[in-house]
Parts: C-alpha cells; structure tokens; sequence
C-alpha cells in the first residue's frame, strides 16, 4: 500500500512530467526525440513506461504545480530547457510556452533566454556550474 507522502511524491513527479509532455507538444506534434526524453526524464523520477505513456496520451488539461523553494524551481527549468533542445530545433512556440510559464515560477521571463544560452546548443551545464547558475538566478531573475 503506498502512503500519504509517497502518493503526493508520485502525483507531484507526474504532474512535473506532463508540463515538460506539454512544453514538448507546443509546437502541434511530438517528435521522436521528445519522446525519448519524456521517457528517459520520467525513468529518473522513477515512473514506469506504462505511466510515462499513459501521461503521453492523455489530453488532461495542464494543471502546474511549482516548488516552493528556489532550488527546486530551477531544477524544473533544467528539464524544461532540456526539452526545448530535446529535437535539436528550438522553436519560437516553445520559448513562448516557457515564458508564459516564468510567473507562475515568480522568475522574469528573461530567464529562459538567459538558461538557453546557458545550455549552449543543448549541452546542460555541469552539475558545479549549474548550482552557480542557480544562486545567479535568484539575483537577477526573481519577480
């Protein structure tokens, strides 16, 4: 049996894989290497194919949920910006899908340009670099 906490754990790594599903859509389609990044992110939220697929199909409507803290929040951004360059094209319909986002994350919308170059054409930061990004972040792009 799976409790309280555990339960709200699943529901949140869900909900978190359905904006980066979303985000992936924003332009009309979902390519294949979107699609691999979908299950390969959900893989490491520890989601089962038969979830990850499930999440793909469904038309439910997006219903974000955002952390509270800082350091979560950009985590998310990692992800989100890893889909943006999942297909190797950045398309105007997802930055625009991100910055639409930035308020509900309390970030100006500037950040997303700003983490895109940062990715440099799809190449995360380092682990060390990113925390240095993030308390960047909290400085420059907080609403």
């Amino acid at each position: 049996m799976i409790g309280f906490f555990e339960h709200q754990y699943l529901s949140f790594k869900k909900t978190h894989l359905r904006n980066l599903i979303a985000l992936a859509k924003s332009d009309g389609h979902l390519h294949l290497e979107e699609e691999k990044m979908l299950y390969k992110m959900g893989e490491k939220y520890g989601l089962k194919d038969r979830q990850i697929a499930k999440l793909i199909q469904s038309d439910e409507p997006l219903e974000l949920k955002i952390p509270k803290d800082h350091g979560p929040k950009m985590d998310q951004l990692y992800d989100l910006v890893q889909m943006v360059y999942a297909d190797g094209v950045v398309e105007d319909s997802e930055i625009t899908f991100c910055e639409e986002l930035m308020p509900q994350f309390q970030f100006k919308k500037e950040i997303i340009h700003w983490l895109i170059d940062n990715f440099d054409k799809g190449n995360p930061p380092t682990p060390e670099i990113w925390d240095d990004l993030k308390k960047e972040a909290l400085e420059r792009f907080v609403d």
